[in-house]
């Protein structure tokens, strides 16, 4: 299926038009499952939403959400967790139920169930419908690093060198970062009703021509998005520079 391709000018610009979709996700359906990323792109979206939120434009109160990925080892409260992030962007400054809000378990003592018990609730959920992504350097989605398998589910991963050095600048030292992560799978993403991927940077525009561009596999994870029947890309025009016309 044809990605829907989506460029604009700036980083600005994409935190507005992906503001938009969600937006229009949500007042289709108030009891929207939303799947959330996280990460340095979506914050500007995430702030776009708290306002829209503020101005009354949106309601976040029947709204249900599914993060993609946790650290291994991080309690929640943990400023680098993503439950954190979460929290700090958008939880807490919208009228979302906190019981509403699903991340996996960083202290999970038994990993194996902690990833069946999330597959199984994202089901109980009737599943998402509209996955928000960003997209590694290195082609990844969530952390579904470059080999993970177009079937692959919820499960603990060993980040790779390149993800760990890519975060490290979120950490007092790089001995600090996590080495292992729950993420959802990419076979989990792709069930998905919709979605949407936003990218920044020209230090994106290699992974975004490989997505949309390159020969589709396990190489670049997010390849397998172009099977997808709805999904959008919304990058801006950094992002875009290595796209062939």
């Amino acid at each position: 299926m044809p990605v829907h391709l989506q460029i604009v000018e700036d980083e600005v610009d994409v935190a507005r038009a992906a503001s938009q979709h969600v937006c229009a996700q949500v007042r289709e359906r108030s009891d929207a499952v939303l799947g959330l990323a996280t990460g340095s792109t979506p914050e500007a979206t995430y702030a776009e939403l708290v306002q829209l939120y503020r101005e009354r434009a949106l309601s976040f109160a029947r709204v249900r959400s599914v993060n993609l990925d946790e650290y291994c080892g991080l309690d929640g409260a943990h400023e680098q967790s993503y439950r954190h992030y979460m929290q700090t962007h958008l939880f807490d400054r919208v009228d979302i139920r906190p019981w509403n809000t699903l991340i996996p378990d960083g202290l999970a003592a038994d990993r194996e169930a902690e990833c069946r018990a999330y597959e199984e609730r994202i089901c109980a959920l009737g599943g998402v419908d509209l996955w928000l992504l960003g997209i590694g350097s290195n082609g990844h989605i969530a952390f579904n690093e470059p080999g993970s398998s177009r079937d692959s589910r919820t499960r603990c991963v060993q980040l790779t060198a390149e993800t760990i050095a890519d975060n490290s600048r979120l950490f007092a030292a790089s001995t600090e970062v996590p080495r292992r992560a729950f993420t959802v799978g990419v076979g989990t993403i792709l069930e998905a009703r919709r979605v949407l991927l936003l990218a920044t940077g020209a230090h994106k525009a290699r992974a975004v021509a490989a997505a949309l561009q390159g020969d589709p596999g396990t190489h670049c994870p997010a390849s397998f998005l172009r099977e997808h029947a709805h999904c959008t890309f919304v990058i801006d025009r950094p992002a875009a520079s290595m796209l062939e016309s």
